[in-house]
């Protein structure tokens, strides 16, 4: 009886169920082990063993079994050839520089250009081999490449009529093109220029013949003096031209005609003899005599050569066949390579022909193809890396051709039979070593899992492939194929099939989930670099998250993974996205632009403040943008008050006022107009208003105008006719005019269009920059006032288009003012005045003609107009206004801004000295302070002696005067606008001690008054103890400043006061023990007693002496309040009592429950607290309870039934596990327990016809527990992998 083996495992559940209903009755009422054990499978059968590999007669086919059977081989386009190139023929041949230079950027382009890869090694002969791999189409295109650009080029030189060049080239060189692609040469026409009749070919020698009768075709067609043409069979074509182009030459030189034979590759049997009609006439006797002869005499023979051989006979560029028919006199003839036939005829004298089959034969078997079989899957093998395995093989046997074509099982050679027989034996011998040692199986896989299983930056391939020692052929996307090919060392590919397949399995048991979010949160999602991303990845790294590609504009992000990961990442996502909806509320308000600025503050510490204290985001439009609107973007309530706040600074600043005007809802978008259009109007003629219109479809009536309070007041009656207008019987109307003539139309300061509303009672509107007709005028009112005011503007349009020309003098000496900075003054008038064309005379000319050309009505105000800025250029005085350079940078303010609108507001010119050198002030110092010497000082003086008249010492320092050009009384009041600018410094009384609360943390409360008064305050250093802080800025400003800083002192004096109330202190003495239930869980009720009575609560440090001394700060009453309320407490712990029951420790974690909620719950409702006890305590059991007495027997009785209850659920259990897990003992005791739970049963198992043992299931050493550490048992299968 052969011994039985036992594996027992309730995992073997299935297998038992599957037994017939007899069967597992017998089993159970217990059958005979000898009738068992017939019934069971053996070892071998449950567990059929991995094929074993069995050498073929040929010694490269596997043994077929059910485990090889379903491999099907994976086809391939991919091929490679390696051939040579001499060294006598490598156009590069600097052998120190190989790899390097010229020839290493041709490959590289090659490989671009053909999408082929190539290789590069020197032979021993120092000729060059090159492997060329790749789809067969690009490996013949880099073939081609490469022997064009890297073999030397023959060229030749054809001499055609110098008249004939321009036939050969073509219309616009299409000609010369066709050529030279059809030849696959270059072809160089001399220049017309140029005397030479010279055409020069560089190509393959075949090309270059091929271009060579192309070329003299064209010429002797255009030849008409002797042309002739005679038709001999292709097959005689040799013996006229004879070996090497002899006999040809021989013809041409005694004739003197040009004789042009078609090459062998051109399929022509036309010979064309050129030249004067005697040698023409004499060549073709010639020809002809020589085919006559040849046709007599020659006779044929036709021998069978493979087709393989044929090229050897033809020999390189056809060398063999002109050295044969050299030699012999005969003409060898092969069949084209398109062509199946394998017959070579043999054409000449009888005599000779014997010979010239020995050559043939001789040439043909020179050199021999022979294959060698060897699995596809095993080339790249062969190859090695790099080609480095090959090279070393070509480098020895240069004539050698190797070539594999993958997706066949073999490798053909070529070359000379010596070399091709010892290369054969070489790569059998590879062949048959990597046989032996490399296997390969191949998987397959969806092609969606393929990119997971490869992993970013190829990291889970990468490591299988290092581990296993294997490599893995994952096929690429566009072959769209599942088979995942392993190739390697036999033990690593099985290893590496099974995680592969593991990790595929793992994939398929994921979920997919589209999440829609908005395209516009996307970025915010992802974040900076991808940090925020990041961040949710790292919380779920099973779930892969995808975006799709902007441009894509799609709304679906992707997530892959565990289903449950896959939700709670779904849920997380959904909930960032919840906020950012809820954070991007939007809200525009129209702010002036002269407000601006205060709103962004000093170094934008007002916006900064804003953004911060609302945590909204605060758009400004750019400071050269027309827009007035500022955008707030955040939570709609943190909007709101951002909103509120901006608006309160501007009104603060501004007389601004608001009001709300009632206008029925249903003529608010006529009022607004196409893309606001009359609203826009109304808001620019009453000073840049702003008026809103509630949300349509609100039903809204009321109209908000926000404005200076006389523009608020015109806005609104505007508004109010308008609707009136509409209400009654409003008209619209349109017309046309070029836009230079609207701003003449318009008037300065709108003083023409309001002439023609004030007389005609009809609003008038021009377009915007922004709209896209720019020459539509829109009028509106009653029909009346519309029909006149389009009669009047038609008139005055018709009359700008009468373009008229008139003259005016302007001294010469003002020309420069109009035409300098680019004409800026020109361009101004021909913008306010419809374009109208100002003419100055030439620079140097004397002449004060200037020619105006334009509507007439535009050139009368133009020139009204230059007369008027001709008086002020004559009428203009220079005065200089002296004010210390301390003060320039002041004045100009920030970018010249206040000096700007001084220019334009009093219409004058100011320039400022430059700055004073420093070391020059500081040597005329010097200088003034040094004592009168006897020799003159030169200091006013020149070097030739002449003295200068001294310098007033009270005269003012050129650095401090400013310059002011303009009418005089412009000039005085410019400079009373700038001595206005001057800043002026008072001191204000400020006690010593408030000095640093009113500078504040890192200067910001000092930093916050000056941006506010826009003044400097200097605060005395510490160390001079001075009351006095000085504040400098513009006097309107000073007065403001000095209250402020006043108010500010009253508030720190009010606040120390504050501070000495608040600064009450009290101590309570309680009991250590009751600290932490004043305390609280987590701090609750201090936290909660600190809030209520605003007060700090100090409990003792742990080292501190008087442990039991709680310390309270505050305002005297409610620090005693507080007090009141710890001593309530403690009163409240004093009355508790403690009592310690027994629970069985079994039951404990249920009462905790999960995280300790059912214990917080029992605690919660009987107001007591429970005390566990710790792991390792000596009475596992005891629990104790505290609190109020009634309330401490309320929790016990609870806490006994719940004892009660969970034990029955104990007990339950484990008389359940009792019966599942085989109690240890005897053997007797196992036999009994072997018909209720028999596990999985097999026989002839290993361990029991051998001397191992059998498992141990017990043994954690060889069944470990998973994260259990497991120390490393010495096998003889070498060490475990896990």
């Amino acid at each position: 009886m052969s011994s039985v083996a036992v594996l027992t495992q309730e995992s073997f559940n299935e297998h038992r169920s599957g037994l017939l209903p007899e069967q597992s009755g017998a089993a159970v009422a217990g059958t005979s082990a000898g009738e068992e054990e017939d019934a069971l499978p053996t070892y071998k059968d449950a567990f059929p063993p991995l094929p074993e590999k069995a050498a073929s007669p040929e010694g490269t086919q596997e043994t077929a079994n059910a485990w090889t059977s379903k491999i099907r081989p994976l086809k391939s386009s991919i091929i490679t050839q390696v051939f040579h190139v001499p060294l006598e023929e490598r156009k590069f041949k600097d052998i120190n520089q190989f790899g390097e230079g010229d020839q290493a950027k041709v490959c590289v382009d090659i490989m671009h250009k053909t999408g082929a890869h190539l290789e590069l090694s020197l032979a021993k002969d120092q000729g060059l081999s090159i492997m060329v791999s790749g789809k067969l189409d690009a490996v013949m295109k880099a073939r081609k490449e490469i022997v064009s650009r890297l073999q030397t080029q023959a060229s030749a030189t054809v001499a055609i009529p110098k008249e004939h060049h321009r036939f050969v080239i073509g219309k616009n060189g299409e000609k010369l093109q066709e050529l030279e692609l059809k030849t696959a040469t270059k072809i160089q026409i001399p220049r017309p220029d140029d005397p030479s009749n010279q055409i020069k070919i560089s190509g393959t020698k075949e090309g270059l013949e091929k271009a060579k009768h192309e070329i003299l075709l064209i010429s002797a067609e255009q030849d008409k003096r002797a042309v002739e043409r005679v038709n001999i069979d292709k097959v005689y074509h040799p013996f006229i031209t004879g070996a090497y182009n002899k006999l040809v030459g021989e013809m041409m030189q005694e004739t003197g005609a040009r004789i042009n034979v078609p090459p062998p590759s051109v399929n022509k049997t036309e010979i064309v003899i050129t030249g004067e009609k005697e040698q023409v006439a004499l060549a073709v006797a010639m020809i002809k005599k020589v085919s006559e002869d040849k046709k007599k005499n020659a006779t044929t023979i036709a021998v069978e050569v493979k087709k393989s051989q044929h090229k050897y006979v033809i020999g390189p560029k056809g060398n063999t066949l002109q050295e044969i028919l050299d030699k012999t006199g005969v003409s060898v003839e092969i069949p084209p390579s398109d062509s199946s036939s394998e017959t070579v005829i043999l054409r000449g004298e009888p005599d000779r022909l014997g010979q010239a089959l020995t050559e043939v034969y001789a040439k043909a078997n020179s050199y021999i193809v022979s294959s060698v079989t060897a699995p596809s899957w095993l080339h790249r093998f062969i190859i090695g890396k790099k080609g480095q395995n090959l090279a070393k093989i070509t480098q020895q046997m240069p004539k050698v051709h190797i070539e594999f074509t993958e997706g066949e099982d073999k490798i053909t050679l070529e070359g000379p039979t010596k070399d091709v027989q010892m290369v054969q034996s070489q790569i059998e011998a590879i062949v048959t070593d990597l046989v032996s040692r490399m296997d390969y199986t191949e998987i397959i896989v969806d092609p969606k899992f393929h990119r997971h299983l490869i992993g970013k930056g190829g990291v889970n391939i990468n490591r299988i492939k290092e581990l296993h020692k294997v490599t893995v052929r994952i096929p690429p996307d566009n072959e769209k194929s599942n088979l995942i090919r392993i190739e390697g060392d036999p033990q690593g590919v099985q290893e590496a099939k099974k995680e592969l397949l593991e990790l595929a399995s793992r994939m398929e048991n994921e979920r997919t989930k589209d999440l829609i979010i908005e395209q516009r949160f996307h970025r915010a999602i992802i974040g900076q670099k991808g940090e925020k991303i990041k961040e949710v990845r790292d919380k779920f790294p099973e779930v892969i998250i995808n975006f799709p590609d902007p441009a894509q504009k799609s709304d679906i992000v992707q997530l892959r993974g565990p289903r449950t990961e896959v939700e709670k990442c779904a849920k997380f996502m959904q909930k960032i996205v919840a906020e950012m909806v809820e954070n991007s509320f939007s809200v525009s308000v129209p702010i002036f632009k002269q407000f601006h600025r205060n709103i962004i503050g000093k170094g934008g510490s007002n916006i900064k403040k804003i953004r911060e204290e609302t945590n909204t985001k605060i758009d400004l439009p750019a400071e050269n943008s027309n827009s007035e609107m500022i955008v707030i973007t955040g939570k709609k309530a943190n909007c709101e008050v951002a909103r509120n706040r901006i608006l309160a600074i501007q009104k603060e600043l501004a007389n601004i006022s608001e009001i709300e005007v009632s206008i029925p809802s249903k003529l608010h978008n006529s009022l607004i107009g196409s893309k606001g259009r009359f609203v826009r109007s109304i808001m620019e003629e009453c000073g840049g208003v702003h008026i809103h219109f509630p949300t349509e479809g609100s039903g809204i009536d009321k109209v908000t105008i926000r404005g200076p309070q006389e523009e608020v007041e015109k806005a609104k009656q505007q508004l109010l006719a308008l609707a009136e207008e509409k209400q009654t019987k409003s008209h619209t109307a349109e017309l046309r005019a070029k836009p230079e003539y609207h701003k003449f139309l318009i008037g300065k300061g709108g003083g023409n269009i309001r002439k023609v509303r004030d007389s005609t009672g009809a609003r008038i509107i021009f377009p915007t920059a922004e709209d896209k007709d720019q020459e539509l005028i829109t009028v509106i009112g009653t029909e009346e006032a519309v029909r006149e005011a389009q009669k009047e503007l038609e008139e005055l349009i018709k009359s700008l288009d009468n373009v008229v020309e008139d003259n005016m003098s302007v001294d010469p000496k003002h020309h420069r003012y109009f035409v300098a900075r680019r004409g800026q003054v020109l361009r101004d008038l021909a913008d306010e005045y419809g374009g109208v064309m100002v003419s100055f005379p030439r620079t140097g000319s004397q002449s004060e003609k200037v020619t105006l050309k334009g509507a007439k009505e535009c050139v009368e105000a133009a020139k009204k107009r230059m007369q008027e800025i001709v008086e002020d250029l004559d009428a203009q005085v220079t005065i200089e206004c002296v004010i210390p350079q301390k003060f320039h940078r002041s004045i100009m303010g920030p970018k010249g801004s206040r000096i700007q609108q001084i220019t334009r507001d009093h219409n004058v010119q100011i320039k400022f000295p430059e700055r004073e050198d420093p070391q020059a002030a500081a040597a005329a110092a010097a200088a003034a302070a040094a004592p009168p010497a006897e020799t003159p000082v030169q200091e006013n003086g020149e070097a030739n002696g002449e003295v200068k008249e001294p310098v007033d010492p009270n005269a003012p320092k050129k650095c401090d005067v400013i310059v002011i050009s303009g009418r005089k009384e412009r000039c005085e009041s410019a400079v009373e606008a700038l001595k206005a600018l001057v800043p002026v410094t008072i001191e204000v009384e400020v006690p010593f001690e408030l000095h640093r609360y009113i500078i504040g943390q890192k200067g910001s409360g000092i930093r916050r008054m000056m941006d506010e008064f826009e003044v400097n305050i200097q605060v005395p250093a510490p160390d001079q103890q001075s009351d006095k802080i000085a504040i400098t800025g513009l006097a309107n400003h000073l007065d403001r400043a000095k209250e402020g800083l006043l108010e500010r002192v009253k508030e720190l004096q009010a606040e120390q006061e504050d501070r000495a109330l608040r600064s009450f202190k009290l101590t309570i003495t309680v009991d250590p023990k009751y600290h932490p239930k004043i305390i609280g869980r987590k701090g609750a009720i201090i936290t909660n007693i600190r809030t209520e009575h605003d007060v700090n609560i100090q409990f003792p440090e742990k080292n501190d002496e008087n442990q039991d001394q709680i310390t309270i700060t505050g305002y005297e009453h409610k620090a005693i309040a507080a007090r009141d309320a710890i001593q309530a407490i403690v009163d409240e712990l004093e009355e508790m009592i403690s009592e310690d029951i027994t629970l069985d420790s079994r039951v404990h974690a249920r009462i905790i429950g999960a995280r300790g909620k059912g214990i917080r719950k029992i605690m919660d409702e009987f107001k007591v607290d429970l005390r566990f006890p710790q792991s390792g305590a000596a009475d596992p059991n005891l629990v104790t309870v505290t609190g109020r007495p009634e309330l401490v027997d309320e929790a016990i009785d609870h806490l006994l039934n719940l004892e009660e209850e969970y034990m029955a659920d104990v007990v339950e259990n484990e008389a359940k596990m009792a019966y599942m897990r085989p109690p240890g003992g005897s053997a007797a005791a196992m036999d009994e327990q072997r018909c209720t739970s028999k596990g999985f049963v097999v026989r002839e198992a290993p361990w029991t016809t051998g001397n191992e043992k059998a498992p141990d299931m017990s043994s954690s050493e060889d069944f470990p527990s998973f994260g259990a550490p497991v120390a490393t048992k010495a096998s003889p299968w070498g060490p475990k992998r896990f």
